[in-house]
């Protein structure tokens, strides 16, 4: 642990990008459930079902019994000025980038979303993050932005072959626009820390999962086939293995780090790897998950499987090693897919 850290500090304000999204809405949870103010954006596109969306915004308004801690605004990071006027408005200490448009397969199929979302949206915050030191006041206390943690993507590893991928790691080979967005905004926010004194965090996700999770992420669409008796498509013909990180873990995680920015001195960048360090071979995930949704609905499901070769851009194996983020904030994950997958199927039998 280092030795400066600080806990999550309720006075600051708290800006949380993509709140309506998986790990946006549980971030902003925790934030809430533990007295803090937190303003979120979101630009509640369609990628998937708005609903959704939808459900996890109204849970957030009814924490503390429909608090005025919690301001949403609908807007979209790529307009400048509403991103500018977000900033001038709410005066955010601590900006959390969890906006993007995600997906790896998507991006082959629509890359203009994601130079839009991931890289003009990311250097709309950059920029507003920079000149949010313009409105210094004493008077208030205000400092401008403190800490700016935004979310990369275990994707920038590619290919390597050499596991568990580490920080210091090549990440110069993507194989997908979604990866090289990522990797690009590592190279942004470091830029923008070297010029601008900017302390920045990238924090590379390890696939997570959980209740309210993302519909596009495979175990969301595997659960609705196994129970409609319908084939799952599984790539590589099942050759693959993921790092399955539950969303209680990456909220634990990301919470760590808020109020705790690179040291002074030099470039006051720093990246982390955030996942299980546990990978797990999709077959036993599949497994695992039939027995979780045989358990909640008391009748045996059984996936159907049809093997398919590897889809272009996708990698048969991540692998985080996570002695960085345990070293400095004494993080470890505690959440198994057992219990993970269980708590999924039980949240999607009653949601669906």
């Amino acid at each position: 642990m280092r030795p400066d850290y600080k806990e999550l500090d309720p006075q600051k304000t708290y800006l949380i990008t993509g709140v309506a999204g998986f790990i946006g809405h549980f971030l902003a949870k925790r934030l809430l459930e533990q007295g803090c103010r937190v303003a979120g954006i979101d630009n509640m596109n369609d990628y998937y079902d708005v609903s959704l969306k939808r459900s996890r915004l109204a849970g957030l308004m009814q924490i503390n019994g429909g608090s005025s801690a919690f301001s949403f605004i609908e807007g979209d990071l790529a307009d400048k000025g509403t991103v500018r006027a977000v900033f001038n408005k709410y005066r955010p200490n601590i900006v959390v980038n969890l906006a993007a448009q995600a997906g790896v397969r998507y991006s082959i199929e629509n890359p203009g979303a994601y130079i839009q979302s991931n890289i003009t949206g990311f250097f709309n915050i950059l920029e507003a993050c920079r000149h949010s030191y313009d409105q210094i006041d004493q008077n208030s206390g205000y400092q401008g932005v403190e800490h700016l943690v935004y979310a990369s993507s275990s994707s920038v590893y590619g290919a390597n072959q050499k596991v568990p991928f580490a920080e210091d790691d090549c990440v110069d080979h993507p194989v997908s626009l979604y990866a090289a967005t990522k990797k690009s905004n590592e190279l942004m926010a470091y830029t923008y820390s070297h010029l601008y004194h900017l302390p920045a965090t990238g924090l590379r996700f390890f696939t997570v999962y959980g209740p309210l999770g993302r519909p596009d992420m495979a175990y969301f669409s595997f659960s609705r086939k196994i129970m409609n008796q319908e084939p799952i498509q599984v790539f590589n013909n099942g050759d693959m293995y993921r790092d399955f990180t539950y969303i209680d873990d990456i909220v634990s995680g990301v919470e760590r780090v808020l109020c705790n920015p690179p040291g002074a001195g030099g470039v006051r960048h720093k990246v982390y790897n955030i996942g299980n360090s546990k990978p797990e071979r999709l077959m036993h995930f599949i497994e695992t998950l039939e027995k979780a949704l045989s358990r909640v609905t008391g009748r045996r499901q059984a996936a159907k499987i049809e093997f398919l070769p590897m889809q272009p851009g996708d990698v048969p194996r991540t692998y985080a090693s996570t002695d960085r983020l345990e070293q400095d904030f004494g993080f470890k994950p505690r959440t198994g897919i057992e219990e993970g997958l269980l708590k999924f199927a039980a949240w999607f039998k009653d949601y669906y």
